[in-house]
């Protein structure tokens, strides 16, 4: 799958970390478009979603290629892809970003879920929105869509690279996702981004305290002042930060 598997320690760190601190420590790094655009979650969850990238691409849907009896077939990729997302892993499937027909609905996504995947992600609708949105699985999309996907989409290639929300996707890639939306991490990225993004958290966290309690920004965020520094860590030993 990657030369870059994904860590439990990592998988844990990027829990609680932001899509926006990862955007920012990504834009660091030269990276500019790892954020899924048009997506919102089916339903918030209170945890992220963390997991490997495994894709599915669907291309425009061509009349005598996508009759309702295609589905007869077992080598259907799109229920390939349900059966075959390994557990652990973000099913993330690229829809043109059209939303007028659905990617995959509540029936199919129940089974992904319970086959253990870590959430699912698509740039286009959904069916069955609300039974999807009860699932514990995170899963994110453009929006509710009731027409079957048949209707504009053929599911084609399973785990090759694709475009989701106009950012690229590649199998392996770190998906985290959260109420903002989500974040494609590159695999060889995600250590060292799970380690500066907590401690970009938990520098936020102390400077939202002190803007709370009355401070200017000015020096503070960024941190320019040894004052604030200094601060800084005398609230990391209060609080163990």
């Amino acid at each position: 799958m990657t030369e870059h598997p994904l860590s439990d320690e990592t998988r844990a760190k990027l829990k609680t970390v932001s899509t926006a601190s990862i955007a920012t420590a990504l834009y660091k790094r030269g990276l500019r478009n790892q954020f899924i655009q048009g997506v919102v979650p089916v339903a918030p969850k209170d945890e992220n979603m963390v997991g490997p990238a495994f894709t599915l691409r669907y291309i425009p849907a061509r009349e005598d290629r996508n009759p309702i009896t295609v589905f007869r077939n077992a080598d259907h990729p799109q229920r390939v892809a349900i059966e075959t997302c390994p557990a652990g892993h973000v099913l993330v499937m690229d829809g043109r970003k059209d939303a007028r027909a659905a990617t995959a609905g509540s029936i199919l996504i129940t089974r992904l879920a319970l086959r253990g995947a870590a959430g699912v992600v698509t740039d286009a609708g959904m069916r069955d929105a609300e039974g999807i949105g009860r699932l514990d699985m995170p899963a994110y999309f453009a929006r509710a869509s009731a027409p079957t996907n048949l209707t504009l989409h053929e599911a084609l290639d399973i785990n090759v690279p694709i475009s989701c929300g106009d950012a690229p996707v590649f199998p392996g890639d770190i998906m985290v996702g959260d109420k903002d939306g989500v974040m494609v991490i590159p695999a060889h990225l995600a250590d060292e981004i799970a380690e500066e993004c907590t401690g970009m958290e938990s520098y936020e966290d102390f400077v939202l305290e002190q803007v709370q309690g009355g401070a200017a920004i000015i020096g503070l965020y960024p941190c320019t002042r040894d004052e604030n520094r200094q601060k800084y860590q005398d609230w990391r030993a209060r609080t163990g930060r």
